[in-house]
């Protein structure tokens, strides 16, 4: 909405703000009132926020060395996401003090990229990347969630490439070649020779992929992987698209009916653990942090582990995606003069880019640099004992410039939401009617789309702060909602 399509003004409000408009507003002066007098802990010098405790141990040493020899001295802080969105959002809409760096995950972040470009919290790194080469020198899709409208608010912390962690031990013992795997229909068809019922009580005792309709992380890698998504390049919505409904309905042939693939082993849980452990699913999707965890929850499984590229969607698709991600940015209250922000963009530098955290991260994290200057560190090179003595460094490292580029819109989690729930929508139809033909089922996920793409549209119109959708997108929204589906 532009300011001359808004109501006339009723005498209380200016006549381009809406009553929706006023209750933001309202909501950003609390902030700031309830900002001022919150109650503080005094910090010498500048304060970093982290929300996750490996970042934190892998930086406290390096706090430490930098606050004996270096200006300003940094107070590094842990807080939980959902209080640190609060309290950034807080101060970003108050326009008053927060952290001085704030080191934030992609779904969090992206709240921020909600208003005009100029209000975003964060400082705009994009002129200084470009000076300094940055641009460059770190892995292009690696900048994509902190890219809003062109501008990039935030250094990137990661990559977070996708593989196949598989079960050696079993595949092997199969005779399972897994070289000659290039497409998920050649995963099904190989890995279903592991689905076998010894214990004849109908059910196989093991499944090729641990895959479900409520595992929203696996879908949306999927999406990305196959160049489906929520979003363009333009941020017009795309939820609605043929590609997404490929996914959605080859998904539900692996989780439904007869001849399905997957089954349903909940990470980041001890009854997952124990399935994975058990081999009650013999593939799980790894991103490179991934393989930090398993070593730590289900060590029975070192030395039967590797890794393998993604199946691609079709012959000579992308065999990798992408899962997680931070970075680390600036807010302006932060930097209000050029020397404030030369010493916040010194530290942030040095805590990133440097050979030294290089290596931390991986050895501590799993986690392989954006940095594209040390990927040739033979560290990446050395044998990892989970994984069969595999140099999984390097395996995630030649997949790193295929990692798709992803949208930041404020908007994304909701329509993942929506796809989320066609998912499970298309599964249990499904499983009720006794459905598994693949055409059949792309031919329901498109009305399940239609219906999900036309509630995320919906949402969208109502934000008087983005600017109003061009031909094409109100197009889609007028055809969203005429396209129904239940």
């Amino acid at each position: 909405m532009s300011r001359a399509d808004a109501p006339a003004s009723d005498g209380l409000l200016p006549a381009w703000l809406s009553p929706g408009a006023a209750v933001i507003a309202s909501l950003g002066v609390l902030a700031c009132v309830g900002l001022a007098f919150a109650p503080t802990t005094a910090s010498e010098g500048r304060v970093m926020w982290t929300f996750a405790r490996p970042h934190y141990l892998m930086y406290e040493s390096r706090v430490e060395t930098w606050n004996k020899t270096q200006t300003p001295k940094v107070d590094l802080k842990l807080i939980s996401l959902p209080a640190m969105e609060r309290r950034m959002m807080s101060a970003f809409l108050g326009g008053v003090p927060s952290a001085d760096l704030i080191e934030i995950e992609r779904r969090a972040v992206s709240r921020s990229f909600a208003g005009p470009i100029e209000s975003v919290g964060f400082y705009d790194l994009t002129d200084r990347l470009k000076q300094e080469g940055l641009l460059d020198a770190i892995n292009a899709p690696s900048f994509s969630p902190w890219t809003s409208r062109g501008r990039v608010f935030g250094l990137p912390h990661d990559v977070h490439p996708v593989m196949l962690g598989y079960r050696a031990d079993l595949v092997e013992a199969a005779g399972i070649d897994v070289s000659k795997i290039e497409t998920w229909d050649d995963f099904a068809r190989a890995f279903s020779k592991l689905q076998v019922d010894a214990n004849n009580d109908g059910e196989p005792d093991r499944f090729a992929l641990n895959m479900w309709e409520t595992h929203n992380d696996h879908l949306e890698l999927l999406l990305a992987q196959a160049g489906g998504g929520f979003f363009d390049e333009s941020n017009r919505l795309t939820v609605d698209s043929d590609i997404n409904a490929h996914v959605l309905a080859t998904i539900v042939t692996w989780i439904a009916g007869p001849n399905r693939i997957a089954a349903d082993a909940p990470n980041f849980s001890a009854a997952g653990n124990r399935l994975k452990a058990d081999g009650y699913v013999v593939a799980s999707f790894f991103p490179d942090w991934m393989g930090d965890i398993w070593k730590h929850e289900i060590p029975s499984l070192s030395g039967k582990m590797k890794l393998m590229p993604l199946p691609a969607w079709e012959k000579g698709g992308r065999r990798t995606s992408v899962w997680g991600g931070t970075m680390l940015g600036i807010p302006k209250t932060a930097a209000k003069t050029p020397e404030q922000f030369e010493e916040l963009w010194k530290f942030a530098k040095e805590l990133y880019l440097s050979q030294e955290f290089t290596e931390i991260l991986y050895r501590q994290g799993g986690i392989v640099t954006p940095v594209k200057k040390h990927w040739s560190s033979p560290l990446f090179d050395e044998p990892n004992a989970y994984f069969s003595s595999q140099p999984t460094g390097r395996l995630y490292i030649n997949l790193a410039p295929d990692v798709p580029h992803r949208n930041s819109s404020p908007y994304n989690t909701l329509a993942m939401n929506r796809v989320a729930d066609a998912l499970v929508r298309l599964a249990e139809d499904a499983r009720r009617d006794k459905v598994y033909d693949y055409a059949a089922l792309k031919d329901r996920a498109r009305a399940l789309l239609k219906k999900a793409h036309a509630q995320v549209a919906d949402q969208i119109a109502r934000n008087v702060f983005i600017a109003e959708p061009d031909a094409q997108s109100q197009a889609q929204l007028q055809s969203s909602a005429a396209g129904g589906g239940s």
